[in-house]
């Protein structure tokens, strides 16, 4: 039997302390309200309807609240209700292999999400002094990417190009190559078609990368408050696993639509347009979401979060407001040329405005030593293949020389989709391209040496693989190994 005590403690009501508003006006997805003189930028409110609301700012004694849902059940004459919390939402372990909307709300229909705690959706990047410098690869299995633009574990890389030109297939690509690596995949999809967003899922399951990824869901047909935070949720995620060590892949797609959802809800806000119809603050908003990436130093768990941040350009423009913007604020850029994908290559990576400004930073020594002269090569090979159109005859023996070789680079270089490369695989194919035996063959020979030479060579020496990925250098066992391979696959066929 409980005691009096007990009894009157249950008895006693309970209260809340809340601050109470007046719905003034609604326009689509921004509300104005009154009465509410202690809410901050950035903070949670809820209607009378149990949609949750964010303050977006003030305007003399308004407060200008986004709809986090759907504003149907919101009209004028509402209460509103501020209860002094500030934007988090739940994060933890039970998160991986789920697919959640913007509030971190399980939408897979698999059940509740136990949370481990809960974080910021809106919090300060780490400081410079929280950071150590890159000095670990992230393995994409995208050959181009890992010989020629290698990406650092808490780089930030930007993915540009036209519609339709294989960004997101890349950014897939890194993550399915992140099985059996302990590395976290954290997929936020904004303002693309359910449809989309399934086959993204589909493939994912399908190639068992699943269970180790988060799949945050802004899609189209979500609320438009739903589709701006969800960079947000999905950054929160990610720094739950970094603050605990873990290393982190999180892919924006994309953050074109972003930026127009963003200038819609400006325009509603009634904030000043700009540029391209924009708000100055867009800068703003966006680097506060990617400074968030980074290497953090060991007393704070060491753990790493990547960015992959896809925009999509018009006609091959890399001067919009949107994506010069982020070019300014990443460590660097992929640009898939429209003209490369009508060529057939995939995936259409232009050489020439590509780079990652601190990834061979973390390069294995290995890679970096066979593929420090491939980009001046091929620029040379372009420049050739212009001029040779204008003219079939009378090259010189060193011009043919560098066209062979650029053929035959861009050969190895073409990749299935969804296809990636295990990082020993292409040491050892850029070993062979190094020795120019690969000009010497023709097309077919090529594609089939690409298919066939390493899984030749890995049933020879699989102590030799294991030994590359350990030490990470030349030595002059890996190069016997290879030649002795290179010389009976040859004699075979």
């Amino acid at each position: 039997m409980p005691d009096n005590k007990t009894l009157e403690n249950e008895l006693r009501p309970r209260f809340e302390l809340r601050e109470v508003g007046i719905v003034k006006s609604v326009r689509e997805f921004i509300v104005m309200a009154t009465g509410m003189p202690s809410c901050v930028n950035g903070q949670f409110v809820e209607f009378n309807s149990g949609v949750l609301g964010m303050v977006m700012g003030f305007k003399e004694d308004d407060v200008q609240v986004l709809v986090l849902g759907s504003q149907t059940s919101i009209h004028v004459g509402d209460e509103v209700y501020n209860k002094g919390q500030m934007a988090v939402i739940p994060v933890g372990e039970a998160f991986l292999g789920r697919m959640v909307n913007a509030m971190a709300e399980p939408m897979d229909g698999m059940g509740d999400i136990e949370p481990d705690g809960s974080l910021p959706l809106f919090c300060d990047a780490p400081g410079v002094m929280d950071r150590v410098p890159v000095d670990q690869t992230l393995e994409t299995g995208t050959k181009i990417l890992d010989a020629v633009i290698p990406i650092a574990k808490g780089q930030r890389q930007l993915l540009i190009g036209d519609r339709i030109t294989g960004k997101t297939s890349v950014a897939l690509d890194c993550i399915l190559n992140q099985t059996g690596r302990n590395v976290v995949c954290v997929y936020c999809c904004i303002g693309k078609t359910y449809s989309n967003l399934l086959k993204v899922i589909n493939l994912l399951k399908e190639r068992d990368a699943f269970s180790y990824t988060v799949i945050v869901s802004g899609i189209a047909s979500v609320p438009v408050g739903e589709q701006f935070i969800a960079p947000y949720t999905a950054c929160a995620i990610g720094e739950y696993f970094m603050q605990r060590g873990r290393d982190v892949f999180v892919v924006f797609d994309d953050l074109t639509k972003h930026s127009w959802v963003y200038r819609q809800i400006s325009l509603l806000l009634e904030r000043a347009p700009g540029r391209e119809a924009y708000p100055g603050d867009i800068f703003y908003i966006h680097s506060q979401l990617v400074e968030r990436a980074g290497y953090m130093k060991p007393e704070l768990g060491g753990g790493s979060m990547t960015f992959f941040p896809i925009v999509e350009i018009l006609q091959g423009d890399v001067t919009g407001y949107i994506s010069t913007n982020l070019i300014s604020m990443t460590d660097g850029q992929i640009y898939f040329n429209t003209s490369l994908f009508n060529k057939g290559v995939r995936p259409p990576i232009d050489f020439g405005l590509s780079v990652s400004r601190i990834g061979n930073k973390a390069q294995w020594p290995i890679m970096k030593e066979l593929s420090s002269k491939l980009r001046l090569e091929y620029l040379q090979y372009q420049e050739l293949v212009q001029m040779t159109q204008l003219r079939a005859a009378g090259l010189s023996k060193e011009a043919e020389s560098k066209l062979k070789r650029g053929a035959a680079m861009t050969e190895l270089f073409v990749q299935g989709k969804n296809r990636p490369v295990v990082m020993e695989e292409l040491v050892v194919h850029l070993y062979v391209l190094s020795r120019g035996i690969l000009d010497e063959l023709s097309l077919e020979e090529l594609k089939k040496f690409k298919r066939s030479f390493f899984e030749y060579y890995k049933n020879m020496y699989p102590e030799i693989l294991l030994k590359m990925r350990e030490v990470r250098k030349m030595t002059q066992e890996i190069k016997e190994s290879i030649n002795t391979a290179l010389k009976k696959y040859f004699a075979i066929e």
